[in-house]
């Protein structure tokens, strides 16, 4: 489990992003002065266009984290095999992606142990990082999420690419390089229609944060570089 443990007592009144990011429960960016991001990809894995994706990744010798679904990952063992040995970082985006709205303590936590025993069956490890649907989060689901042993990630407000509306490949573009800061989490997606702008995009966007002198890393080497919280991992590899 990564946890980040304030240094500080802060206790706003308002349940919001950052009571919730003071209490180290969940996170949106890593302020660093490391020239560094972390792209994510939710709702996957795709038959047709995550295997594109890691592609591309591989061009550029870049790390992502796939926040999967589980009832999807069982129908791919490949690509997730694919993707662990690739160095990249699979995380929990439930086993259905249902809207939680609603939804008891109960079934988000059926949803989550349902995708860490899926991650597991396939890689041997257990995932440590959760991302709810649709970003929809409330005291409930964090607090589930944590006490499952996650924390949960979302996602940079400025580097909402939007993808899914398939707004045009140079829009995608300009969205994330115009506005990339040290330590932003950027949110694409690789499932739920057609991803062929996403693949287009992360082709320009590499190569141009590369200039820029960007690092591609996974979103749980970001949170060890968090310079207000430590770093404790309880759950590693289990076969190592």
């Amino acid at each position: 489990m990564m946890l980040f443990i304030s240094e500080t007592n802060a206790n706003p009144v308002k349940e919001d992003r950052y009571f919730f990011e003071k209490q180290g429960r969940a996170i949106w960016e890593v302020p660093t002065e490391k020239k560094v991001v972390a792209i994510t990809f939710d709702d996957g894995p795709s038959e047709k266009y995550t295997p594109q994706i890691l592609d591309v990744l591989k061009k550029y010798d870049a790390k992502a984290t796939f926040f999967v679904v589980g009832s999807r990952l069982i129908d791919q063992p490949d690509i997730v095999k694919r993707q662990v040995k690739a160095g990249h970082e699979l995380a929990n985006h439930t086993y259905d992606h249902p809207n939680f709205r609603g939804l008891t303590e109960v079934e988000i936590r059926d949803e989550i142990r349902k995708t860490k025993k899926a991650i597991f069956d396939l890689t041997g490890y257990y995932p440590v990082l959760f991302r709810p649907p649709g970003g929809f989060y409330n005291n409930t689901i964090i607090s589930t999420a944590n006490n499952e042993g996650y924390t949960v990630v979302m996602w940079s407000w400025h580097q909402d690419t939007y993808d899914w509306k398939q707004p045009g490949v140079n829009k995608i573009v300009r969205k994330v390089v115009k506005n990339v800061k040290n330590g932003d989490i950027i949110l694409m997606h690789d499932y739920g229609g057609n991803r062929r702008q996403t693949v287009e995009a992360l082709k320009q966007i590499i190569p141009a944060l590369e200039k820029k002198g960007y690092r591609f890393i996974t979103v749980s080497e970001l949170i060890k570089m968090h310079p207000n919280y430590r770093y404790l991992e309880r759950i590693g590899k289990i076969n190592s």
